[in-house]
């Protein structure tokens, strides 16, 4: 009797399947974020035995239902037929099926739209066996679902059940196959009939240009210079440009449209209505940064040519005395009068030493005294002082005496006041005869100090 009612069971079961999935042969609907209610049946085994499979294990079906609590928490109610096995005598009597009724909630680990979601399960249940006793027990387990279609699923459990009276009823495993469908389909939304006058297939209820045919991604409106930009909304619509510029064109990519720029193919600045920013005196240096824009200049100067501080045509870089007025001849320096030049002549003639020495004779003095006062009255000059000896001797040793010489004379100008920084001595020693040595009067004229005015060293 238990194999024809298997066969039974079985036959019930695919019966069900082929109307479940019959029945779903509808629209597909997006999936509800909590289970609906749903109907189902499933094929079981029971194995009251330790082991697994035994021959005296017993088979059943179930009618369930289920429904979601949350998007991840089902609950189920579920009958549970289990037939007699003729090989198990122990718990269900021979030729008569005992029934079972279970309550359980099933934990998902997602949501069920998807294909393969495993669950856990507990609950409570309770049997009617041998001798119509009814025993309690707690079916703990977990479980397969799978996502046929919208709203079809097949459900695979192994639960351990509990007995509350392990004497009348022991800890067994329950194992079921089944399959479970929605109550009901959900019902198709009606799309109301909405005109669409410029025929461009953008409904006028959306479309932001009903009376002219457009494009879908810009509400139906026209774009006739393809950049993008609606028509309505470009301020040059036959001539593509960025939306940054409202769509008009800027050829030289300075960020002004060309319909403002006065200078579309250079870039430039706003604020010269994009023009660059101009240099009135083409010296390659723009006249924001230019000191003196309509004059030629130079970067190093800041765009203004290269000045000229004393104002005698000679400009500073070439100028030797560029706080003073002079002459290009002199290299920017005053003139030296010839009347100045003759008297510093003079005095550096009658410059005599004590022989052998560096010791000026009171001789000397007239002279050296009307040099400084020239410098006095010229704060501006300079002085050379450069001392010279004969060839008589060696040579380190009238080198020892021009220097010595030459020094003893800047000594006595800066004696009479004058800056010791405006002043330069030198020995040169017998090496720049300007005479014979060979002669008496030769050397007599290579025995000398000159002196030399000027503005600069």
């Amino acid at each position: 009797m238990a194999t024809h009612t298997f066969k039974k069971v079985l036959l019930g079961l695919f019966i069900l399947t082929q109307t479940v999935t019959g029945s779903t042969q509808e629209t597909k609907h997006p999936q509800p974020v909590k289970k609906r209610p749903n109907i189902g049946m499933s094929y079981n085994l029971v194995d009251f035995s330790p082991s697994f499979p035994r021959k005296d294990s017993v088979y059943g079906f179930s009618l369930m239902y289920w429904r979601g609590i949350s998007s991840k928490l089902d609950y189920s109610l579920r009958y549970n037929g289990i037939f007699s096995n003729k090989n198990q005598n122990d718990i269900i009597s021979s030729n008569r099926m005992s029934s079972e009724a279970e309550a359980s909630l099933h934990a998902k680990a997602f949501r069920d739209e998807k294909f393969f979601n495993p669950f856990l399960s507990a609950g409570i249940g309770i049997g009617n066996y041998r001798e119509n006793r009814w025993e309690p027990y707690a079916p703990l387990g977990a479980g397969i679902q799978i996502n046929l279609k919208s709203e079809l699923y097949l459900i695979a459990q192994a639960n351990y059940r509990y007995s509350f009276d392990e004497k009348d009823l022991p800890h067994n495993m329950f194992y079921s196959f089944g399959i479970t469908k929605s109550l009901w389909a959900k019902k198709k939304a009606e799309i109301p009939v909405v005109a669409d006058r410029d025929n461009d297939g953008v409904p006028d209820n959306i479309d932001a240009c009903p009376d002219q045919a457009g494009l879908a991604a810009l509400q139906g409106c026209p774009d006739r210079d393809g950049d993008g930009i609606a028509d309505k909304d470009d301020e040059c619509p036959d001539a593509a440009g960025p939306a940054s510029l409202k769509g008009c064109p800027d050829r030289d990519g300075d960020g002004i449209a060309d319909k403002n720029d006065k200078c579309p193919d250079v870039k430039g600045v706003a604020r010269y209505e994009g023009c660059p920013i101009p240099d009135t005196d083409k010296d390659g240096i723009n006249d924001e940064e230019d000191k003196c824009p309509t004059v030629f200049g130079l970067a190093r100067y800041q765009g203004c040519p290269i000045p000229d501080t004393d104002g005698d045509g000679i400009n500073d870089e070439e100028d030797k005395c560029p706080n003073l007025a002079g002459v290009r001849e002199n290299q920017g320096c005053p003139a030296i009068p010839e009347e100045v030049k003759k008297k510093v002549s003079i005095a550096a003639k009658n410059i005599l030493f004590v022989t052998g020495s560096a010791k000026l004779q009171t001789s000397s003095y007239k002279g050296l005294n009307e040099v400084a006062k020239i410098l006095q009255e010229n704060p501006e000059m300079k002085l050379n002082i450069d001392g010279h000896t004969d060839y008589v001797g060696s040579e380190e040793m009238n080198q020892t005496l021009s220097d010595n010489r030459s020094a003893s004379v800047k000594e006595y100008f800066v004696s009479k006041g004058i800056d010791e920084s405006r002043i330069r001595s030198a020995g040169h020693g017998e090496l720049e005869p300007i005479a014979d040595n060979k002669t008496a009067a030769g050397r007599q004229k290579n025995r000398r100090v000159e002196l030399l005015l000027s503005y600069f060293q």
